[in-house]
């Protein structure tokens, strides 16, 4: 499809590794083309973008930033220097970029599964005052990236322990037999609305869920109780400061009852759209209304930069 020349331009921010709009944002993608909003790929660490040259960068596929921390927030600090605005906003995505928030969700009355944070040098002082089957992650991860789990007391557990980089701080966390038994939900909002859900499962004598370690997800249709936990999260997100997102993806599992908030993901979740196309269009409105309320037709860049 042909874009107009006066076309807004927003940076559809990838990765070095995912560097084209995924097959679930492609629908995304032509949606914003209709509403005269051009999705140019650019890879977020890339050095050569010019990103004065967009009126947005909607966060999408950057599926490395936690391995690279650091340089996401240098990135979003130049992002905010150069007043070119994120989608989620800025101070949402470096809020929602540590899991540590799981805790400060926590003293909002926010049922989470039961956490503690600890350095590399305090894990064995905690873990000798805990028992069962536990699961240890980094508080700045994805994809299961540097997660163990097992019992306390358990040798090779231990070894796994002593072998997790010593410079990351880790959240502690009891193993919830039902994210096997059940599925872990997945429910997806745009523009503080509820739009669908997923349930996902983890393979065969596996507990994690992601794709990539052979989970699956499948359309479900969350029950009341749980829409009104996670509409209760959300509400606790908006009271520490942070009521306005595009999207979200509220993670968790019912356990004993009680649906626990597992995440938030705000800055890059698979979003399920391929099989929601209204979905898609919906989210493409929301971002094109808020790049023309961030970006006044006189602000609109005119200078094409490298992607």
């Amino acid at each position: 499809m042909s874009i107009p020349a006066t076309a807004r331009r927003c940076a559809f921010a990838t990765s070095a590794d995912h560097p084209s709009i995924q097959p679930d944002d492609a629908y995304l993608a032509a949606s914003l083309q209709r509403l005269g909003v051009d999705p140019v790929v650019c890879v977020w660490n890339d050095p050569r973008v010019d990103w004065s040259a967009f009126d947005a960068v909607l966060i999408r596929t950057i599926w490395d930033y936690f391995k690279h921390h650091a340089a996401f927030l240098d990135w979003l600090d130049r992002l905010d220097r150069l007043g070119v605005p994120t989608i989620n906003d800025s101070a949402l995505l470096r809020w929602n970029s540590d899991k540590r928030y799981l805790l400060e969700l926590a003293r909002h009355d926010v049922p989470i599964i039961p956490t503690r944070l600890a350095s590399a040098a305090e894990l064995p002082g905690v873990l000798a005052t805990m028992s069962g089957s536990l699961v240890i992650k980094p508080s700045i991860s994805g994809g299961a990236w540097h997660t163990v789990r097992g019992s306390v007391g358990d040798a090779a557990f231990d070894a796994a322990v002593a072998k997790l980089p010593r410079e990351l701080d880790y959240l502690v966390q009891p193993f919830v037999p039902e994210v096997v038994s059940a599925g872990e939900w997945s429910l997806l909002y745009f523009a503080g609305t509820f739009s669908h859900a997923v349930l996902k499962r983890p393979a065969a004598g596996d507990y994690r869920v992601q794709g990539e370690h052979g989970g699956s997800a499948v359309p479900a249709q969350p029950d009341a109780a749980t829409l009104a936990a996670a509409a209760h999260a959300l509400a606790a997100v908006a009271a520490i400061g942070h009521g306005d997102h595009a999207y979200v993806r509220v993670d968790g599992v019912i356990s004993a009852g009680r649906f626990l908030i597992m995440e938030l993901e705000l800055i890059e979740p698979f979003l399920h759209l391929a099989a929601h196309p209204a979905a898609a269009e919906r989210m493409a409105l929301d971002v094109a209304g808020r790049i023309a309320r961030a970006r006044p037709p006189e602000h609109t860049p005119t200078t094409l930069g490298a992607h």
